[in-house]
């Protein structure tokens, strides 16, 4: 087992803007969305993909010239309670870039998968609610962007609706995440005085259309320029006064965008617009093609030595980030998401983990939401599926020599650990199935007791227990009851071999392994954590433990 030594594989250099002649990595552009919950961000994610062109309707993909029905929370349950709780990612083109979007759960309780997903992005979107400004879960979500120097473009959302002064949700962000603001945009009012933004730019007014049965969602917001007669059919001269004077107070209290700045993840340019209305998705969708980075350069372990791999190296080499099970509830797959990091993959290649394990990888797959089809090739900075069988977990690093290890994707100690028991205990094998399928995606957490017979599955939130017990009953047909468990925490234990048996010897009814077979103790209150760090100084009790291969 090895602790984590870094956050994550981080990117040393930006790539550069693509041109004519560019390589194809160039093109890619992965970017996460990320937010408090209910700030908009599933909102958000179906409305780019409408203002791209990859769908007609929310919801409603287009693909081989067919109209069919997916959304990016495509599981029941996202369905049922209208929350995400699992990554998905969905690749569309735009101004000939090819952008890989990768959609984040807002709910704290999914916070590992969220963090798990950063790692394959090269920049974030930031959702904020207009009337709230920043709320505490973004707090947490750009504290982990900031550990990956992450660059975060913002999206102040429903201003359709009554919101906060402008320069107060400038100053919020300011204050609350120490960020430069650049506003790209100033908005004329809100809620049902809003009128549209101002594209301090090109001193346009992008003027925003209530909704109506005439209005094609699809169609361009109109513009008129602030200085012309056009603007005054629609906005009256005090709301055009008050945008020059939006203008003014931008351009006194803001500093002037600086690319280097907000690649290094100092400085956010802030859009305004609704998701739900589909407004200003468009000019938020030009500004992502922009500004946002291509791939970059990765540092990674090989015999020993860090080295950078550059997105135009020879060798194929990524990470897995993420594994889905039962995408197709028909086929009960499993897919491995891998960030590619270098090289030119090409279908039918064989890959090996660093632990030697060999896969052909025959049925690579690019994925929107649950859809997906084969692709014959894959480059750096895409997101491909693998198909397999339990071969590849989060964290697995893939390369062509199999020498190659990127560092940085934890588990974290869980906050819950309940004891899983089934209704019909002849059903136990397929128990074992599930969960470990299940804790392979980083749902949850599994441990085997070193004593007795039920599993214990550890979780940061209740709500993960909850997804838990519904995914067990609807993909696998059992049915699964999560008693308290008389644990209170888990914490990973490492040492010489003799000490950590020594130590599991006196605490047979606490020690467990994980589903990588390390040992874990299951400690049964905080205090006798620290009593053991104590009474044991030869050993170490991690709070986190790195997933690799």
């Amino acid at each position: 087992m090895t602790t984590p030594t870094s956050t994550a594989p981080a990117p040393t250099s930006k790539a550069p803007a693509p041109t004519s002649k560019a390589p194809e990595w160039a093109r890619r552009r992965s970017f996460a969305i990320i937010s408090h919950p209910d700030a908009g961000k599933t909102t958000l994610t179906e409305t780019l993909l409408l203002s791209a062109g990859a769908i007609r309707l929310a919801g409603q993909v287009r693909a081989r010239g067919e109209s069919r029905r997916t959304q990016s929370d495509w599981m029941k349950i996202e369905q049922e309670r209208g929350i995400s709780v699992s990554a998905s990612v969905m690749t569309f083109e735009h101004r000939a870039l090819l952008f890989n979007l990768l959609d984040t759960p807002g709910h704290e309780d999914f916070s590992e998968d969220t963090y798990r997903t950063l790692t394959a992005a090269d920049s974030a979107i930031m959702v904020l609610d207009a009337a709230k400004g920043v709320e505490p879960r973004t707090l947490k979500l750009v504290e982990v962007c900031r550990l990956r120097d992450i660059p975060i473009v913002t999206f102040i959302n429903k201003m359709d609706r009554e919101a906060l002064d402008p320069v107060d949700l400038l100053e919020d962000i300011q204050d609350k995440l120490a960020l430069d603001t650049v506003p790209m945009q100033w908005p004329s009012g809100s809620g049902n005085r809003f009128k549209g933004v101002l594209d301090l730019k090109t001193k346009t007014v992008v003027g925003y259309q209530k909704p109506g049965d005439d209005r094609d969602d699809t169609a361009a917001s109109p513009r008129w320029a602030l200085d012309g007669n056009e603007v005054r059919e629609h906005l009256s001269e005090e709301e055009v006064a008050e945008l020059e004077e939006g203008a003014e107070v931008a351009a006194e209290l803001c500093p002037a965008f600086k690319m280097q700045s907000f690649l290094e993840g100092h400085m956010t340019p802030v859009f305004f617009g609704s998701a739900l209305r589909g407004f200003g998705v468009r000019e938020l969708l030009d500004g992502l093609a922009d500004i946002i980075p291509g791939p970059a350069a990765m540092a990674a372990i090989k015999n020993g030595q860090t080295v950078e791999l550059e997105p135009g190296g020879k060798e194929v080499a990524g990470f897995v980030f993420k594994v889905q099970a039962n995408m197709d509830p028909n086929h009960r797959d499993r897919v491995a998401f891998v960030r590619l990091c270098s090289g030119v993959f090409k279908r039918g290649m064989k890959l090996k983990t660093e632990a030697g394990k060999q896969l052909t990888v025959s049925s690579p797959i690019l994925f929107f939401a649950q859809d997906r089809e084969i692709a014959d090739e894959a480059f750096a900075g895409d997101v491909m599926g693998v198909p397999n069988h339990g071969t590849l977990r989060v964290g697995d690093s893939l390369s062509e020599t199999g020498k190659l290890r990127f560092s940085g994707i934890p588990n974290f100690a869980p906050e819950i650990l309940r004891r899983a028991r089934l209704a019909d205990p002849l059903k136990a094998k397929h128990l074992k199935k599930a969960l470990e399928s299940l804790a392979e995606e980083g749902v949850t957490q599994l441990f085997r007791p070193t004593l007795g017979g039920d599993f214990i599955v550890g979780a940061v939130g209740a709500l993960q227990i909850d997804v838990m017990r519904e995914r067990v009953a609807a993909e696998y047909g059992l049915e699964v009851d999560f008693e308290p468990a008389p644990y209170d925490t888990a914490r990973w234990v490492t040492g010489a071999r003799d000490k950590i048996e020594a130590f599991a010897d006196r605490h047979k009814s606490a020690m467990a392994e994980d589903i990588n077979g390390d040992p874990v103790f299951l400690a049964k209150s905080a205090w006798e954590v620290s009593y053991s760090e104590e009474k044991f100084p030869d050993l170490t009790f991690h709070r986190a433990k790195e997933r690799s291969a």
